[in-house]
């Protein structure tokens, strides 16, 4: 492929490429049997593949507000850059986190907790890892972002001679482009994969000059640390491991991260809904105009404020009929996990609805309304598959989701690729080709294959109110 030619736009119009990316970013994340792979594909096997791709990246983080499926098939630059670089960042930064890399603790600045770490967004934490190593080197200089003070290759000259001494010689040319051409020799010897180039450091390129120090990290972070150093510290009290949790937690992050505010970034739902902000945001993007800032204590520097903040969002939520029994702003400030995930999934469902309510004319919408026009749409189509509620264990094999796709879609599902679904290992089959092809046909999909096969009542609502809204998009274009 040619980097000065329109070859990657070309490449990138039938969707393909980017469900490729997504799945390197988060892997399994698209189902391959969902994609149209055939050549000389038609615009619609085209568009329906840059469904699957928009859908996937909103579902892993991506903002993806104003990008749609024909922007994609027409290759349009700045999308299609844009939404590259979202993967690509994703991919990159996914492994700096204290569950992967516990001896980031080796980071922590006099007087922090390990809360305060996680609180911090993954480029933050690579520049402090950066400068570790600066200060490690008895180096004078410290970096504050990724593009200015990276321009003359210094820096990187001493973190990686800090990094491999034995492998990795300091710069001693003068001309700027020689001094970051040597800079990428040391990279390629320790095995650095990157896409840099010397004009990019030179000119101080921010996201590519990320992107370098994010691969030197994931190939040689250099940090120890000794199993007695790591008993000092109370990583079970945050709980990184807790599978059932922790996937919910990233469901509704991935959601609000969509939501396309720049302002409200969640990197941890826990610790980042504590100052009561991030709440308000969110319950103003989803209702406009119920926040009234001049209540907000916009820099909260204490927990007073902090609670006060909280308590606020606690008042929102119950005028939006939130059900907030025993949920009270300082149960969200001290970040209690079972309450902060029961008041954003308020929100996520308020604004599932709010969608439906809106684009149905007006008529409230419940979760029997949803049910109902579930088990309508899949009997229509000649099914016989019905739920009594969005608990029904029936739907564990995926069997029903994927009825009601066909119902939507009747090209959308390959029953050859569809079992019983009783035994586990082919319900979870099931249950992630469903995703897929929801998402290929237009539906915007939070929810992970786990949460079918478990019958997760919350997720199931949504992923069955996200395939109405979709039919209603449709009727209304």
């Amino acid at each position: 492929m040619d980097p000065y030619s329109m070859d990657l736009f070309q490449a990138c119009s039938d969707g393909l490429v980017f469900c490729k990316l997504v799945n390197m970013a988060v892997p399994d994340t698209v189902d391959d049997r969902a994609l149209n792979t055939r050549p000389n594909m038609s615009v619609f096997q085209k568009t329906e593949n840059n469904n699957l791709a928009i859908n996937a990246a909103k579902s892993i983080g991506c903002k993806v507000t104003n990008i749609g499926a024909n922007d994609l098939l027409e290759g349009r630059p700045i999308l299609v850059m844009g939404l590259i670089w979202q993967i690509i960042r994703i991919q990159l930064l996914s492994n700096i986190s204290l569950k992967q890399h516990p001896e980031l603790i080796r980071l922590l600045h006099q007087g922090e907790t390990l809360e305060d770490l996680m609180k911090l967004p993954p480029e933050q934490i690579l520049i402090r890892w950066f400068n570790f190593h600066l200060k490690a080197a008895n180096h004078p200089r410290r970096i504050q972002n990724f593009g200015p003070d990276l321009k003359d290759s210094e820096c990187y000259s001493v973190l990686m001679h800090q990094l491999a001494p034995n492998t990795c010689d300091y710069i001693t040319e003068d001309d700027s482009l020689e001094r970051a051409d040597h800079v990428l020799r040391n990279a390629e010897r320790l095995g650095v994969p990157h896409f840099i180039k010397k004009t990019d450091i030179v000119s101080g390129n921010r996201k590519l000059n990320m992107g370098f120090c994010a691969q030197i990290f994931n190939t040689c972070p250099g940090l120890e640390i000794t199993a007695e150093e790591l008993e000092e510290y109370d990583f079970a009290g945050l709980e990184i491991d807790d599978v059932g949790d922790s996937r919910e937690e990233r469901v509704f992050r991935m959601w609000v991260n969509s939501l396309g505010d720049e302002t409200m970034q969640v990197n941890n739902l826990f610790t980042d809904v504590e100052n009561g902000l991030i709440v308000l945001k969110v319950i103003d993007k989803v209702e406009p105009r119920t926040v009234d800032w001049t209540k907000v204590n916009m820099v909260p520097r204490n927990k007073w404020k902090r609670v006060e903040n909280c308590n606020y969002a606690v008042v929102l939520g119950k005028k939006l009929g939130f059900s907030l029994v025993g949920i009270g702003g300082i149960d969200l400030a001290d970040k209690n996990k079972n309450l902060v995930l029961a008041f954003i999934w308020q929100l996520m469902r308020y604004h599932t609805l709010k969608m439906l309510t809106e684009l149905g004319g007006g008529a409230r919408v419940g979760d029997r309304t949803v049910v109902n026009w579930a088990n309508q749409m899949v009997r229509v189509a000649g099914r016989e598959r019905q739920i009594t509620s969005f608990r029904d264990r029936s739907l564990a094999t995926g069997l029903f989701l994927l009825d009601l796709c066909a119902a939507i879609e009747p090209r959308a599902i390959n029953w050859e690729y569809v079992t019983d679904g009783v035994a586990d290992e082919d319900a979870m089959s099931n249950a992630r080709y469903a995703i897929s092809v929801a998402r290929r046909i237009g539906a915007s999909v939070f929810v992970a294959p786990e949460d079918i096969v478990e019958v997760k009542s919350k997720m199931i609502m949504t992923y069955v109110a996200s395939c109405w809204a979709y039919t209603l998009n449709r009727s209304r274009s």
